[in-house]
């Protein structure tokens, strides 16, 4: 028997409610795009709308590799703005302010009857519904805290709802016996469903910054407590049906407490894969619940890992606890953890803020808008201030050690090179049979490039946005806009006037 509380009242239960269908569809075309489904918005003598859950999730779908839907702007002009304010959080022994949105702050994108509506988090303590065509906000529901992270959104039984976590609130401390980090909200209305309490551990934090990831009526979660969350979320309240520990004894020496898993998890194969703080790439089997594959690193893994056509995972590296450098892994997690790597790209050392160097953010991949006559790329922002483009399925003569000084390993063929002044951000794809593009965010601006592969592949930089201008978050962009919120108050809707 598990008992969670919601709210202030303590829910039991005893049994194990699964449901298998799916929330939403994929296609099985050459990208992973979202379905249509049919929900009521009203009573049954009130007409039914078509809701398309463009971007459901942190980086788009269960494989986290979609990133919306062209034509991408040519120009990145400001079509609306919506001030987001500024909200105060605790952080390390006394209260800040932080303004807009920040890591991974990516929105969710919910179209009704072609409508977009925009899903984002903010560091004012809100979370809004604002419509993408003009930018008017429709409700906002407070939290107690700034949100960092991005929801998730899935189909209930009467309504679409948003899974969505906070920081742990500024009347909690981490000795607290209620920290409701995570909690459901109603789409149509923005009032809340429920909250669920995330414990004390022997990590440093309570916060919730990943997004769950729904498959059929379960949840899964990571939260910054190191605790991987099994949900039920097929009824009006959530039951946990298990909870693993994503760390050991070792991890909290090593890491003195930071075993916060910030990441998303992906769905590779017949595995859940999950990235945490203590260090390690995980392999949860989706079926039995249990882990069934380790592949240890050591650092401070932020970024979620991202899933390839082929069954790979891309992993993202930060340069802390580690003598090596940051940078990112290709695995694979169909074989043993000794013999998984296929190759790793090291980047630059560099102090910047908080950070020693590596790659915060995700990787980024071009697979959900590559038929198979593109060359498969990933793209990925890093401390040392540049985004790099690689070809993944392509060695380069030249090989690396990994983070720990082991290896060498092979390195993949990099193929771009651009200093866009430092980021944590993930870049973003979005293409079309002839060409791709690329939209990246850090510390200096918005970039957009356009990749054309008539006669090699070439790069060419389009547009650049707020030069100076701090972004943390993650862009989204959908049918000739790109969405993206900034450290300096504002979200924008980009795009050709």
């Amino acid at each position: 028997m598990v008992t969670i509380t919601l709210f202030t009242l303590p829910f039991t239960f005893t049994s194990i409610h699964l449901i298998s269908s799916s929330l939403y569809q994929i296609s099985t075309g050459s990208a992973w795009l979202p379905g249509r489904v049919e929900v009521a918005t009203g009573t049954d003598s009130e007409a039914t709308s078509t809701i398309l859950l463009a971007i459901p999730t942190f980086l788009g779908n269960n494989y986290r590799n979609f990133y919306g839907m062209g034509p991408v702007p040519s120009k990145l002009k400001v079509i609306w703005k919506v001030y987001l304010g500024s909200g105060r959080t605790w952080v390390k022994g006394g209260f800040k302010v932080w303004s807009g949105c920040g890591w991974t702050g990516q929105p969710l994108i919910v179209e009704e009857n072609e409508r977009p509506y925009i899903l984002i988090g903010a560091y004012d303590h809100h979370l809004r519904k604002i419509d993408g065509l003009n930018g008017k906000v429709i409700w906002k529901y407070k939290f107690d805290d700034v949100i960092k992270g991005t929801g998730t959104i899935y189909r209930g039984k009467e309504d679409l709802i948003i899974l969505q976590g906070s920081r742990r609130g500024n009347s909690c401390t981490l000795a607290s016996k209620i920290v409701p980090s995570f909690r459901a909200i109603s789409y149509s209305s923005g009032k809340e469903l429920w909250r669920m309490n995330i414990p004390r551990t022997e990590s440093y934090s309570r916060d919730v910054d990943g997004s769950a990831l729904v498959l059929g009526r379960i949840a899964y979660l990571g939260a910054e407590n190191g605790i991987f969350y099994i949900i039920d979320i097929s009824d009006n309240y959530p039951k946990i049906l298990k909870q693993i520990k994503l760390y050991n004894k070792k991890d909290i020496v090593r890491h003195g407490h930071n075993l916060v898993i910030e990441s998303s998890p992906a769905l590779c194969g017949d595995k859940i894969i999950v990235t945490a703080g203590s260090g390690h790439v995980f392999g949860i089997d989706k079926n039995s619940w249990e882990i069934v594959w380790d592949f240890y690193i050591g650092s401070d893994l932020n970024g979620s890992p991202v899933v390839t056509k082929e069954g790979y995972i891309l992993v993202s590296v930060e340069k802390q606890y580690i003598p090596g450098q940051g940078g990112v892994f290709m695995l694979d997690p169909r074989k043993k953890s000794s013999e998984a790597v296929k190759w790793y790209f090291p980047v630059k050392n560099r102090r910047f803020a908080d950070w020693e160097g590596g790659v915060i953010g995700s990787p980024a991949i071009n697979d959900s808008y590559n038929n198979g006559e593109k060359p498969a790329l990933a793209a990925f922002s890093a401390i040392d201030g540049n985004l790099y483009v690689v070809l993944r399925n392509e060695l380069s003569k030249e090989k690396a050690r990994g983070p720990n000084l082991e290896g060498p390993y092979p390195m993949p063929k990099k193929v771009f090179q651009f200093n866009i002044g430092g980021s944590i951000s993930t870049p973003i794809f979005c293409g079309d049979e002839g060409r791709d593009w690329i939209i990246a965010a850090g510390y200096n601006g918005v970039y957009l490039f356009r990749i054309d592969y008539k006669g090699g592949i070439k790069f060419a930089l389009i547009d650049h946005f707020a030069p100076g201008v701090s972004f943390e978050a993650t862009p989204v962009v959908w049918k000739g806009r790109i969405y993206i919120g900034s450290r300096n108050g504002w979200f924008y809707c980009l795009g050709d006037k």
